[in-house]
């Protein structure tokens, strides 16, 4: 019997194997989506469960600037990312709004424009001299001492004339976790450096370092000449490379190490009650097209040092440059000042 002679497969039959293949596929695509339902879902519990809420995290709604509804920035967002220390009862109280003797060692206003295709992250200088809510000229960190998170918000939202979205702090020792997860974090140092006590020694250049080293990295001030502002400089350099780890494919696509990552850093981080898992999943999505590339970090210019009337050691405000970084926020800009002004 030739081929053109073979009985032909009946139709139905064609139609029943057609239907047994569509339906295995539909069965694989279901089970991958109940898995993935299931590894987010378990973020997002890790997420919400183990960060710190910050029950208090903003001042009274009359004592703050509108968001805006239209316009270039109604879409935009802002973030201030504060870093401690230490998480011990001062931090508590800071958190729930109260005056501690905590001083916020590290102040970032994140600032991700309404695009979605760049992250800014501006550093003000913790001696910056301004003017605090109810207290009067001082330091910018004295406004945690004096009225914890709330008043740092307020002090931080009068001087830009833009609305804070969020609030974290993270502890120091949340960068060790951070890059232990990461599997160590690849950094440029810029300065050959020994920490005070003697327990590190970093050499100039590229060099992968572990939770350790990097906690020790970000931490140090008094080994060089210009102290807080090779720190700043430092702490930028840091977090823009953890960024740069993260924000790759051999990551993002790797659920273990995200969930690892997720599961060591969360208890060192407090967020204010409406970054939880879900906000924070929104974003991510609206941030998957941004790589390392995309983060630029600076520091709020400055006119150097000076002395207080009352003998403080001082950073002087730059109050032109704190009046176009204002009018860059509200215009959403933020990145054509700084192709413009290039401040460090």
């Amino acid at each position: 019997m030739g081929i053109d002679e073979l009985p032909a497969v009946p139709l139905r039959r064609r139609r029943n194997r057609r239907r047994t293949v569509l339906l295995s596929a539909l069965g694989l695509v279901l089970v991958a989506v109940l898995i993935a339902v299931a590894y987010l879902a378990s973020l997002a519990r890790s997420f919400d469960s183990q960060t710190v809420k910050i029950p208090s995290a903003f001042p009274a709604e009359t004592l703050r600037p509108e968001k805006p509804t239209a316009g270039p920035a109604a879409n935009a967002m802002n973030i201030l990312l504060l870093g401690s220390d230490s998480r011990g009862d001062s931090v508590n109280i800071a958190e729930q709004g109260g005056a501690s003797n905590q001083r916020s060692d590290t102040m970032l206003w994140v600032h991700i424009p309404a695009d979605r295709k760049n992250i800014y992250m501006m550093s003000v200088m913790r001696d910056t001299w301004v003017d605090i809510p109810g207290v009067g000229p001082a330091k910018i960190n004295a406004a945690m001492a004096y009225g914890g998170i709330p008043l740092v918000v307020q002090t931080l939202e009068g001087m830009f004339g833009s609305r804070i979205d969020h609030v974290a702090i993270v502890d120091f020792e949340g960068f060790k976790a951070i890059t232990d997860a990461l599997g160590g974090v690849e950094v440029d140092v810029p300065l050959a450096f020994t920490s005070m006590d003697g327990s590190h020694s970093f050499a100039a250049g590229p060099q992968k370092l572990n939770g350790d080293q990097a906690l020790a990295f970000v931490r140090e001030r008094y080994a060089f000449s210009d102290g807080d502002y090779q720190r700043v400089k430092d702490q930028q350099i840091f977090l823009k490379a953890v960024l740069n780890t993260v924000l790759t494919p051999a990551t993002l696509a790797n659920p273990l190490k995200i969930s690892d990552l997720v599961g060591k850093v969360s208890p060192y981080i407090s967020v204010d009650r409406g970054l939880d898992a879900a906000a924070v999943a929104e974003l991510a999505v609206s941030l998957n097209g941004v790589r390392g590339s995309d983060v630029h970090s600076f520091t709020l210019p400055t006119l150097g040092t000076g002395t207080s009337a009352d003998g403080q050691s001082i950073v002087l405000r730059d109050d032109a440059a704190i009046a176009a970084i204002s009018k860059a926020l509200k215009d959403d800009t933020l990145g054509t000042y700084l192709a413009t002004a290039g401040p460090g």
